[in-house]
């Protein structure tokens, strides 16, 4: 077995990427979009780094990596997610426990990094699920302080990412954690 590390992400308006290439720069590492992983020698890797989009509570492509967790047992594993939230925000730690079983949870460790919403670069049918959903959350009846921030935030294209947010997983790869 090899010891290196490799980030394998799946982005689709590229909030994800931007966090991979930067997650590989700081660990000088190889850094490889999902579509390209087939092509991969996973004996060489000691440690591997997935990183996915936020899906309706779950991870873009989170399936990919929980079938070949099986292959995995000799190696250090982690997942990032990247969403529209802030990192601050409740409900994600909520929803990444969500993600892998007990069993799962104690091979794999799990960070969120807040990314954006850039609707010219999201596929139509991903646009059209945030249309609906932004249409019917405005639509809602006494909304909450927190929900009415949502509507304006996810109304409109933003960005939040920042590197820092990279921070933990740094560290985790290195073994400072």
């Amino acid at each position: 077995m090899g010891n290196e590390t490799i980030v394998i992400y799946n982005s689709q308006t590229g909030f994800t990427k931007r966090y991979a290439q930067w997650i590989g720069e700081d660990l000088e590492c190889e850094c490889v979009e999902l579509g390209d992983a087939s092509k991969l020698d996973f004996d060489k890797y000691s440690t591997i780094i997935f990183g996915g989009w936020a899906l309706a509570g779950s991870v873009s492509k989170l399936k990919w990596f929980k079938n070949n967790m099986k292959k995995w047992n000799d190696k250090r594993l982690a997942v990032f997610c990247v969403g529209g939230s802030p990192n601050d925000n409740p409900d994600i730690e909520v929803s990444m426990k969500k993600w892998f079983t007990e069993e799962e949870h104690k091979r794999v460790s799990i960070f969120y990094c807040q990314g954006g919403f850039n609707y010219e670069k999201m596929s139509a049918p991903s646009k059209a699920m945030m249309k609906m959903f932004v249409g019917a959350l405005k639509a809602k009846k006494d909304k909450t302080e927190e929900e009415k921030i949502m509507v304006e935030m996810i109304s409109k294209s933003y960005d939040i990412s920042d590197k820092k947010y990279i921070e933990p997983i740094v560290k985790w790869a290195k073994g400072e954690e």
